[in-house]
């Protein structure tokens, strides 16, 4: 099976590789240090600290794969190196909604960085999708849950 490239800005790649590092050199020792200690407590069946340890050994051991996996996958993409005229990957875009006259600015990220509520939009995103390849001056529709705006492109930066 062959893994699916996810593009990725560098602050995303190194958050990772920081979380990486923290699951194997903080939390999966401290986590052995638990087991040896609720080990030693005696009867296993009835030791509620070891089978909290043991469920949370999974847990690290899940995430430390997971986190590998996601850094494996990255393709990571400087935007400050980037230079054109289009919304594409890792743009910082001014929209204004046309309705509410409100200004937004969103940036385009990898789906494991976006959080709406910092303006990140996952590339996969209905908003991303509808943003990708327009220009400055440019109108979209974005079909949102609670109702269908228009936005006009203000501004395209890569920073």
């Amino acid at each position: 099976m062959s893994m699916r490239k996810e593009p990725m800005t560098p602050e995303g790649h190194q958050k990772l590789k920081e979380e990486l590092e923290n699951l194997l050199k903080v939390q999966r020792p401290e986590n052995v240090r638990a087991i040896a200690d609720a080990r030693a407590h005696g009867d296993l069946s009835e030791n509620a600290e070891y089978h909290a340890a043991k469920e949370r050994q999974s847990f690290i051991e899940g995430r430390i794969q997971e986190v590998q996996n996601k850094i494996a996958r990255a393709d990571v993409i400087d935007p400050a190196k980037i230079s054109h005229d289009k919304v594409a990957f890792g743009a910082t875009v001014t929209v204004l909604d046309v309705d509410t006259n409100e200004e937004k600015i969103y940036k385009i990220v990898g789906v494991d960085e976006s959080d709406i509520k910092s303006g990140k939009l996952s590339i996969h995103s209905p908003m991303a999708k509808s943003l990708i390849g327009k220009s400055e001056g440019d109108e979209v529709t974005v079909r949102a849950p609670a109702r269908t705006i228009e936005y006009e492109i203000l501004e395209i930066r890569f920073e």
